[in-house]
């Protein structure tokens, strides 16, 4: 009896052991599956991460989200170039981060607000930026408060380029205005019975006549500039003599030059050749020559110069010896209707789009322009061009 049941408890034990085994292997299989789990969803998350901050920081406009609190949850690179933090202000206070009482005024009044749409707002530089602020409060599911989001938007280019608009209109006007008015003028002259007078026939007919082509060549240079913008201006491509292109434009040029009596020098080097339009390049070398005939020196010199650059390119540099270029215009000359002596400009007769011409021309060869000039020492324009193919 005793042995029986000896071998129904170690039997039973045996079982119990066994059953044991199971639940162990059970669980240990569950938390195998677990683990499993939670680093698939964790990967996900990270993934999930991974591709909303590609997202964000792939965004021309910046991004930042806060907490009710007013702290920095989420942002993107767009963002933190435009303010100069680093993500490391997660967490942080908005003005802790924007370090601009501004922006955090309109974040604080978005709790009331619920939006504030196009807000603009400067930030003092360098680089000075306006800013367009949009602001939306954020709720969750049971419409709880959850925080706030701002995007910032950088219309510091648009604004730029609506100023360069504004300012081209109203000098177009005002170069318009001048000759038409002169034509004008001498019209109602005429009409008011100076025709029959034959000394006011030969003052007011040559003033129509001069002041109808200097409309005419204002016109013609605002139609090249916008074809030249537009990409529309087509090149014909060879092997251009630079030499020779001088030359040429020296010849047109020459009653000008003995008139002021400038001398004329021509170093280009024989032989040296570019890769350009050839009318193109008489242009260039047109407004740069005449430009330096007219604001170089009486009676002084105007020398071309050129030489081909070791990066495969030929350089240009027209030189004169007058009066030069104050260093606060150095970097304006080659704008469009800028002068350095607005009053000897209009005197000499200009469009004052030359210079203008001058860049998007070389620049749709694929050069570049620069000038460089002291107070009292003359002016130097260079221009590259590719060098022409041996």
């Amino acid at each position: 009896m005793t042995v029986i049941l000896l071998l129904l408890a170690a039997g039973f034990a045996l079982a119990w052991w066994k059953v044991l085994r199971l639940r162990a292997a059970d669980a240990a299989a569950h938390a195998r599956e677990i683990a499993v789990l939670r680093s698939a969803h964790g990967q996900e998350l990270e993934d999930h991460r991974h591709r909303l901050e590609t997202l964000l920081d792939s965004m021309i406009e910046g991004l930042i989200v806060l907490d009710p609190q007013g702290r920095i949850v989420l942002t993107n690179r767009a963002a933190e170039t435009l303010f100069g933090f680093s993500r490391q202000m997660v967490g942080g206070t908005l003005l802790e981060a924007v370090r601009h009482h501004e922006v955090a005024a309109v974040a604080a009044r978005v709790a009331t607000e619920r939006a504030i749409l196009d807000h603009e707002l400067r930030l003092e530089g360098p680089p000075a930026r306006i800013l367009q602020v949009n602001a939306v409060a954020l709720h969750d599911s049971t419409g709880v408060a959850a925080g706030s989001m701002l995007v910032f938007h950088d219309l510091t280019r648009l604004r730029e380029l609506e100023g360069a608009r504004q300012e081209f209109v109203a000098n177009v006007s005002h170069e318009l205005r001048t000759p038409l008015s002169l034509i004008k003028g001498a019209a109602e002259t005429l009409i008011d019975g100076a025709k029959a007078d034959a000394s006011a026939l030969e003052r007011l007919l040559p003033i129509i006549d001069r002041q109808a082509d200097r409309l005419t060549l204002l016109i013609d240079d605002l139609l090249l500039l916008a074809k030249l913008d537009s990409g529309r201006i087509e090149l014909r491509l060879e092997a251009a003599p630079l030499q020779g292109a001088v030359q040429e434009v020296f010849g047109d040029l020459a009653k000008r030059a003995e008139a002021r009596g400038v001398r004329l020098e021509n170093q280009v080097p024989a032989g040296l050749r570019a890769e350009a339009d050839p009318n193109r390049l008489r242009q260039v070398l047109s407004n740069l020559v005449d430009n330096g005939i007219k604001y170089g020196r009486s009676g002084g010199q105007l020398t071309v110069t050129a030489q081909r650059l070791a990066d495969g390119q030929v350089e240009v540099c027209v030189r004169d010896d007058g009066p030069g270029i104050p260093p606060e215009s150095l970097g304006r000359v080659f704008e469009r209707f800028y002068r350095v002596d607005k009053a000897r400009s209009r005197e000499q007769g200009g469009t004052g789009l030359g210079l203008a011409i001058v860049k998007h021309v070389v620049q749709a060869h694929g050069g570049q322009v620069r000038v460089e000039s002291e107070l009292g020492q003359g002016a130097a324009f260079y221009f590259m061009l590719p060098a022409a193919k041996p």
